[in-house]
């Protein structure tokens, strides 16, 4: 190519960035707050050097300062600073409740601590954590403390994606709220020593139109999490996922002792799969239920709700030919519990019998953040996710990796050797096994299972 074809493409390149920077509003006139009200907390706001600037505030709560006007798709861009470790968010798509003054949607994170999630999604004041970056470590490095950062939001129906500094953070599909408020976050702070400390934003701008031309490419290294419920994303389709259950029958799905799927006990209602209280006793009342295929190599998920004092479990590689007598068919457990109201959760060693547990073998830990207890909803839905890949198992609850083991190792083999599946021939060790829904006598709800298979 020579020169001056080179410098005509830079000229048609810099017309059409021009074209692209005239179809921005702004959303922050660099002056003063017009267009914005404070919501939440007691916080204060102010403009400095074309900057808004928000101040922490001790004995208050979450403050938000937000655009009076909702926005539904859009793609927003703007800095942001941080000159200490002082926690913050950029909400989007989100409300307030009258009652309360409690602001809650979706917020983009804006973490300097350790644990590093800026550009992560939680879910404010509602369902919590949607986008953990405990799903997209290379990310966590894209934030700089003491800097001005980049912060990019694309919402655009479902889809909705994060960048800090150009990196792709975070890759979210979900359907709760379509529109709704910009916020800017002051968060409310436990220690006197984080009085005084001072957030900034500037060069907040919005785009609303013809967004598909404008959309940045996507990183097709970062996973997405998904929150339809009993669908697949057209992500999860070409990666090899499909659903374990299809949401309104037992297709696929059989009594472990059975022939046939279990003639009642399990309800199937509203997309959701339930097994019914009983006594509280171990496939006592309809028994688990198995998938009528196998699985070796496999990345499954669902999500789960308990009922107080709820024992249940997710068990895979499962032999249901043995043990055809009392109790539950055998194979590795996801164990749910309601640790606070289970005598469970005090039994076995050292909380192996914990929710998200390898039962009776390994207790869950937060493996990425173990400064940080395990994410846990006990009146809510939970993500569970279970990874089997030669040999490598580990287990996911709510996108944190809590248990990691390698089943064909001495350590798995020592485990089991004292442990109640001691009787069982290598035991965790088969080649392939079902999927398996446990009944323990209390009310447990599952829905949107799904799998692919490596």
């Amino acid at each position: 190519m020579n020169t001056r074809k080179l410098l005509l493409m830079l000229l048609i390149c810099s017309i059409g960035e021009l074209a692209i920077s005239q179809s921005w509003e702004p959303l922050f006139n660099g002056k003063n707050l017009q267009g914005w009200e404070s919501n939440g907390g007691a916080a204060k706001y102010h403009v400095a050097d074309g900057s808004i600037v928000g101040i922490t505030q001790p004995n208050t709560p979450n403050t938000f300062l937000c655009t009076k006007k909702n926005y539904g798709d859009f793609i927003l861009e703007l800095e942001v600073y941080l000159s200490d470790r002082v926690n913050s968010g950029i909400q989007f798509r989100s409300a307030l409740k009258p009652a309360s003054q409690t602001v809650y949607g979706y917020q983009c994170e804006l973490d300097p601590s350790q644990r590093s999630w800026s550009g992560g999604i939680y879910d404010e004041s509602r369902r919590g954590w949607l986008y953990p970056l405990s799903r997209n470590e290379p990310a966590k490095e894209a934030f700089l403390l003491s800097a001005w950062n980049t912060v990019r939001i694309e919402c655009i129906g479902q889809e909705i994606n994060t960048f800090v500094n150009g990196i792709h953070a975070s890759r979210l599909v979900d359907d709760l709220s379509d529109e709704g408020f910009i916020g800017l976050q002051v968060h409310a702070i436990d220690r006197e020593a984080d009085a005084g400390k001072e957030i900034r934003w500037k060069n907040i701008r919005i785009l609303t139109e013809d967004l598909e031309k404008y959309k940045t490419p996507l990183d097709p290294r970062v996973p997405e999490i998904s929150y339809l419920k009993n669908e697949l994303t057209e992500w999860e389709r070409d990666h090899g996922f499909r659903l374990l259950w299809d949401g309104k029958t037992s297709n696929g799905w059989r009594g472990a002792k059975l022939e046939a799927f279990p003639e009642s006990g399990w309800e199937i209602k509203d997309g959701v799969l339930t097994v019914l209280a009983t006594d509280g006793g171990e496939s006592t009342g309809p028994g688990d239920i198995v998938t009528t295929k196998m699985y070796s190599d496999f990345e499954l998920e669902l999500k789960f709700k308990i009922s107080k004092g709820a024992n249940s479990g997710i068990k895979y590689l499962v032999d249901p030919t043995l043990n055809k007598g009392a109790g539950s068919a055998i194979g590795c457990e996801f164990q749910i519990l309601d640790d606070a109201n289970h005598p469970d959760a005090k039994m076995g060693v050292k909380g192996n019998r914990t929710v998200g547990a390898l039962y009776d073998l390994i207790a869950p830990k937060n493996l990425q953040t173990p400064w940080r207890k395990k994410s846990f909803n006990a009146e809510g839905w939970n993500t569970a996710r279970i990874v089997s890949r030669d040999g490598n198992v580990t287990h996911w609850l709510n996108n944190e990796l809590i248990v990691s083991y390698d089943r064909f190792s001495h350590m798995f083999e020592a485990l089991v050797n004292y442990s109640k599946y001691k009787n069982w021939e290598q035991f965790g060790r088969w080649a392939e096994g079902s999927i398996l829904l446990q009944d323990h006598g209390n009310e447990v709800s599952f829905h949107s299972i799904k799998i692919r298979e490596f």
